[in-house]
């Protein structure tokens, strides 16, 4: 990867080169509302918003809500003389775009700039103006960015080469720009200021609700001026401060090299020095310089490759001063050695004592300090074997050139030298950032992540809670993410947008339908190549909708008399073959997935209205299609045909057909459990349910609820008297659960097959719940809805 310092005066036609020149920072983002919701549900972000600062500018950034974009969007940031923040938003434009018909509070009016059209908008008192250029929509905060934009100018094709580093599919990439302001330091070193440190820093970032996770590139501007460049010719070797930094620490800072002799000849050429005064021999068989903080106090730790070497380099410092845990801490006479020889990446010039722990060497001038490194050592509660220091390390490389981890301390300290603001980081015990150098630019990865408090056995634990954009209009369920075979979550808000969240709560997308969700939502394999489409129905539509959000062609299908019930999909032989039936009133509609008419199928109608979706089940090698209205029950053949004609008839009750001990059942409108078999042969067994009674059920498990009465298999639970959701029942790892939401007191009770409550139910939710496990863990997790406008995932450890 090359990057050069050249420059263009040709047409701008790509979104980069229509980016202000004093912007400082850039924002890409390709799903817009998934952003926002991301920012809006991520706990480290919201602790931002706090900050005054933060809020200011968040409410000039009101204009964001208008946009409703379809493509890749940039959101530049700029200070302006007065050192005031501006924005300007960059898009493609496209109907539909600006949102600003019937809003209160806007107005706006034209005026033209050099012939060119532009418009000045007032929102709540927030003035922006926007312009149109070939096709491309930009908005700003600043007029003069706006008529810049319809100005020739001299293009930053390095600017360009950075900007197509970035990706399209993490929630959004940030651009820092040479000799920006906004961003003055990522360290808890004061020489180690961002100006300094590289010139561009180009990330991808991956926001989740408990994480904001970091992967991109930094370069320097020239061979020597840019501190990461001292680490040029050098080869990473593995972090290994961890190891001997105690947990109770505000973190460390560990930087690594193949030959000291290459690194110390870059920090000559990065000060212009002809040499080093007073060389030592201590750091020949060095590998690894650490730093290790605690509150005013500061450790350098060395990590040798040959420990006798690096004692014979200090038998001149050999005078013991005090003995601690059986070990010697010795006296140290040469206090600035490591600022001397490693400024700027260490400042601490005040190393008058050390002691050695195995290859670690390590200088202070707090005797505690020292005593406290050697007892988390000796006792094994270092960094490196803490929960929440082993959850960030997955998400880095085992060897850096330069790394920083910080506690929740070390971490607010770093945000109030970039933004002032009294933050309250409880929970953040390990947060880090890495920089790796390869050729002449910097991998750059980090992390921030709130850390979970270690669950107790037995317990139940809430994941993630989750804000939508609205309040939600059906219950979330799981989905299969076919990449990971994980479970995801799909849930529709009342403004008919469909989500789909990752289960470490990433909103992945957001789409708008053109109604309600009809009953749950299927999946299926469409191109018989493993990747999993959702597939439902909405009272005019069929929708296919791929994992990135996008229809699948030839759907969605219209109708323009409505859709009755949920969208049935059977696969009959399961090699994919699917038949979609879509009911209308008393039709009944089959469909392949080319969105065509399966004319082999000749069911077109029942007598009356069908009050449940068909159902498929096979017994033996036989298929049957049942359709039930409230007289009559359809059993047909594949073709539509009858293949079981049953011999009484009954009122019927709106629950579904179940196959319950090898027979077609369901229920009727007074209570009782109405079961036919293959030969038409119809039972009837008193259950005495109540009118509004609910029934579910496996091929050997039967679950009722009448009124207050929950009953599984033959037990009967009395339940407080409430408003109650339908019961559901799962068979899970050989193990059936049964669940009831009290939808009036926000309880959720999950039962076994015994009718025992699971401990430390009931539990909060204000919905029906899908129970599964959604990842890699032997814990299930379900979900529910929780305030009017979210969801929560909960744990069972």
């Amino acid at each position: 990867m090359t990057f050069s310092c050249s420059q263009s005066t040709s047409k701008k036609i790509e979104f980069i080169h229509f980016v202000p020149d004093d912007a400082s920072l850039i924002i890409k983002t390709s799903n817009l509302s998934g952003l926002m919701s991301s920012l809006n549900n991520n706990d480290f972000i919201q602790k931002l918003r706090k900050s005054k600062s933060v809020k200011a500018f968040n409410s000039k950034l009101q204009s964001l809500d208008l946009l409703n974009s379809k493509y890749e969007l940039l959101l530049c940031i700029s200070t302006d003389i007065k050192d005031s923040l501006q924005y300007t938003i960059i898009t493609k434009h496209h109907e539909g775009l600006f949102k600003r018909d019937s809003l209160k509070n806007y107005s706006e009016e034209l005026f033209t700039y050099k012939n060119k059209s532009i418009i000045k908008s007032n929102l709540n008192n927030n003035i922006f103006y926007s312009t149109i250029i070939d096709s491309v929509f930009i908005a700003s905060s600043s007029k003069s960015n706006i008529e810049n934009a319809h100005n020739s100018g001299i293009l930053d094709l390095e600017l360009e080469k950075i900007y197509k580093t970035t990706t399209n599919d993490q929630t959004l990439s940030l651009i820092l720009r040479p000799n920006q302001t906004l961003i003055t330091s990522l360290f808890i070193e004061e020489d180690l200021p961002l100006k300094s440190f590289s010139n561009y820093l180009a990330v991808d970032v991956d926001i989740t609700q408990d994480a904001i996770l970091i992967n991109g590139i930094t370069k320097g501007s020239d061979s020597t001026k840019s501190i990461i460049n001292v680490f040029k010719k050098t080869i990473p070797q593995e972090n290994q401060i961890q190891n001997v930094t105690p947990s109770n620490s505000d973190g460390f800072m560990s930087f690594t090299f193949s030959d000291f002799k290459n690194l110390e000849k870059n920090l000559r050429n990065y000060h212009d020095l002809d040499s080093i005064k007073n060389t030592s021999t201590l750091f020949d068989n060095i590998i690894e310089v650490g730093v290790i903080y605690e509150a005013a106090n500061s450790a350098v730790v060395l990590n040798s490759l040959d420990i006798l070497s690096t004692n014979d380099a200090l038998l001149s410092e050999q005078t013991t001063i005090d003995t601690f845990r059986g070990l010697d801490i010795f006296e140290f006479s040469q206090p600035s050695l490591f600022y001397n020889h490693f400024k700027p990446l260490i400042s601490f010039k005040n190393a008058t004592k050390y002691c050695v722990l195995d290859n670690f060497f390590v200088f202070a001038d707090n005797l505690e300090l020292l005593q406290n490194i050697i007892a988390n050592y000796q006792n094994t509660t270092t960094f490196s074997e803490r929960a929440f220091f082993k959850t960030i390390k997955t998400h880095l490389s085992d060897a850096s050139s330069l790394l920083l981890v910080v506690n929740d301390a070390s971490l607010k300290s770093i945000l109030n030298k970039n933004i002032s603001g009294d933050f309250k980081l409880d929970q953040y015990n390990a947060s880090a950032i890495q920089f790796i150098f390869d050729t002449n630019f910097a991998h750059v990865h980090g992390i921030i992540k709130k850390s979970r408090s270690a669950a107790s056995e037995n317990s139940i634990s809430e994941i993630l809670n989750i804000k939508l954009d609205a309040d939600l209009l059906i219950s979330p369920q799981f989905v299969t993410n076919y990449l990971s075979n994980e479970k995801e979550i799909v849930v529709q808000d009342v403004n008919n947008n469909l989500y789909l969240i990752s289960n470490k709560g990433k909103i992945l997308w957001k789409k708008q339908l053109q109604g309600p969700v009809l009953g749950s939502i299927e999946q299926i394999d469409i191109y018989k190549n493993g990747r999993l489409q959702l597939v439902f129905a909405t009272p005019k539509r069929i929708y296919v909708i791929d994992r990135n959000g996008k229809d699948v062609a030839p759907f969605p299908s219209k109708f323009n008399d409505n859709i009755t019930q949920p969208l049935a999909l059977f696969d009959y032989d399961h090699n994919k073959n699917y038949r979609l039936l879509v009911t209308q009133g008393k039709s009944v509609l089959m469909y392949d997935v080319k969105a065509k008419i399966v004319k082999g199928f000749t069911f077109k109608s029942a007598k009356e209205t069908i009050n449940t979706k068909p159902q498929h089940f096979r017994i033996g090698n036989k298929d049957y299609i049942t359709i039930k209205t409230d007289r009559e029950i359809y059993i047909l053949d594949r073709t539509g045909k009858t293949r079981v004609r049953p011999k009484s008839s009954h009122s019927l009750s709106n629950q579904s057909m179940f196959l319950y001990n090898n027979t077609f059942t369901t229920s009727s409108k007074n209570g009782d459990l109405i079961s036919i078999d293959t030969r038409g042969n119809v039972s009837i067994k008193k259950l005495n349910l109540g009118e509004s009674h609910h029934i579910d059920a496996t091929s050997k498990t039967l679950v009722t609820l009448s009124d207050n009465k929950l009953s599984i298999k033959s037990k009967s639970i009395e339940l407080d008297f409430g408003i109650y959701s339908e019961p559901k029942l799962f068979y899970i790892n050989d193990k059936i659960y049964v669940t009831i939401t009290d939808l009036q007191s926000q309880k959720i009770y999950l039962y076994d097959s015994q009718a025992k409550l699971i401990d430390n139910f009931p539990i909060y939710g204000q919905s029906a719940i899908v129970l599964d496990n959604v990842d890699k863990d032997k814990n299930l997790e379900f979900v529910t809805k929780g305030e009017s406008n979210s969801i929560i995932l909960y744990e069972m450890n």
